[in-house]
This record gives C-alpha cells, sequence and structure tokens, in this order.
C-alpha cells in the first residue's frame, strides 16, 4: 500500500528543495564575483618576501628571502621578482618574516655599510662615550655635550652642540648579537672604541664641523633624550 504524503511533509519537501536552490545561487553568485574580482586584480606575479626578520642596517643573504606568488595588483610597488637583485644590499629599516621587500627598503647598490645607512643630506659621525654596553640601540636619540678645560685648560664649562642626533650605529660590546661592529664587519678598535660604546650618529653638515673641533678640544659624551 502506497504511503501517502502528509501537507506537512509536502511542505518541508518545497522548503528544503528552495533552500537548495537558494544556496545553489549564492554559490554561483559568489564564484562569479570571486572570478570577476580574480581578473580585476590580474595574473599572479612573483615577488621577493623576507624568509626570516632581518634587523635595519644587515646585509642580506639569499638564504633570508624567498619568492612568493600573488595578484600583481597587491603586489607593493617597487617589489623585487629576483632574489639575486635584493641579495647582498643593506636594510634600511627592520624587515618581518613575509614582509615584501622593496626597492626603498634597501639601500643603494654598492655602497659602504655605513654609507648606505645615511639618508640623503644627513652625515654619520662616530662619537666614543662611556656609556655601558647595550644602554643605547639604532633608532634612540641623544644629544651630545663637550666639556671644555677638563684638564686645566682654562674654566671648565660644558656645551651641548648637537641636540636630538639619532643613534644609526651603536659599536663596541653593546652592538646587537655581542659583534663589536654591530654585524656589519665594522672595526672599532681604529676608532678608540676598545671595550667602550661607539655611537655612530646622524647629524646636518652643519653639524659636523662643530663636532670635530669640540672633538679635538673637548671631552665628548651623550646624554639619552627619553623615548
Amino acid at each position: 500500500m502506497r504511503r501517502r504524503w502528509t501537507r506537512a511533509s509536502r511542505l518541508f519537501l518545497m522548503s528544503s528543495v528552495a533552500l537548495a536552490l537558494a544556496a545553489g545561487l549564492l554559490a554561483h553568485g559568489y564564484v562569479a564575483r570571486a572570478g570577476a574580482a580574480a581578473a580585476l586584480a590580474g595574473p599572479r606575479v612573483p615577488v621577493v618576501v623576507a624568509a626570516t626578520g632581518v634587523a635595519r642596517g644587515g646585509i642580506l643573504r639569499s638564504s633570508q628571502l624567498k619568492i612568493v606568488r600573488m595578484p600583481r595588483a597587491f603586489a607593493p610597488p617597487g617589489a623585487f621578482r629576483d632574489i639575486r637583485r635584493a641579495a647582498g644590499r643593506a636594510a634600511l629599516t627592520d624587515l618581518a618574516a613575509g614582509e615584501a621587500v622593496t626597492e626603498t627598503r634597501l639601500a643603494r647598490v654598492r655602497a659602504g655599510p655605513v654609507a648606505s645607512l645615511v639618508p640623503q643630506g644627513l652625515r654619520a659621525f662616530a662619537v666614543p662615550t662611556s656609556l655601558p654596553p647595550g644602554a643605547v640601540r639604532p633608532g634612540d636619540h641623544v644629544d651630545i655635550l663637550a666639556t671644555y678645560g677638563a684638564n686645566g685648560g682654562g674654566q671648565p664649562h660644558t656645551e651641548t652642540v648637537v641636540e636630538g642626533a639619532e643613534v644609526l650605529l651603536a659599536l663596541g660590546p653593546g652592538a646587537p648579537g655581542g659583534q663589536p661592529g654591530s654585524g656589519l664587519g665594522l672595526e672599532v678598535g681604529a676608532a678608540g672604541a676598545g671595550s667602550s660604546v661607539t655611537l655612530v650618529v646622524l647629524v646636518a653638515p652643519d653639524d659636523e664641523g662643530r663636532l670635530a673641533y669640540a672633538g679635538a678640544f673637548a671631552d665628548l659624551e651623550v646624554a639619552i633624550v627619553p623615548a
């Protein structure tokens, strides 16, 4: 004997069919929109990204870079497509793992380890200090003071030579990673650093003459500016 559908069963079946059709239409619309968005974003292109974190001033090695593919519309301006073009250059900023490597984040080709980090219009000046290791890191700011007459040559007095100079490098035992040359292969012994910390600071061209004069006739020291 054939079983007859009840009114509730027929309503349930019709509702199920309607919901299935609606879900199908929604899925079709989503796929269509995704396809349209992909077409607008363009084909996928290779982009060089950092495979590991890289500190500012570090020289990029091929092992620290990798290639990922992303839609052309999402590729950052100036992004590298070939690892060989980025390897061997110094990073002007910290790079996080997975971050795209662009032309503006790297130093000029064939520049020295310090010159490659100096922005246009500024100069790098080395200042020996009595700071304890690790007290100052690149990116900190310091005031540079000169004390004249400390050795008996006239009335002692102190002058502020430069205010708020940015620290480019901290050379000596307090350098990141414990490397005397801060990972750049720099020899700090020639700068009179010894076991002390030498700061390489960024100054304006007008300040470098005053600093050189103060370094010749006064004792230089630095005061750390609050963050």
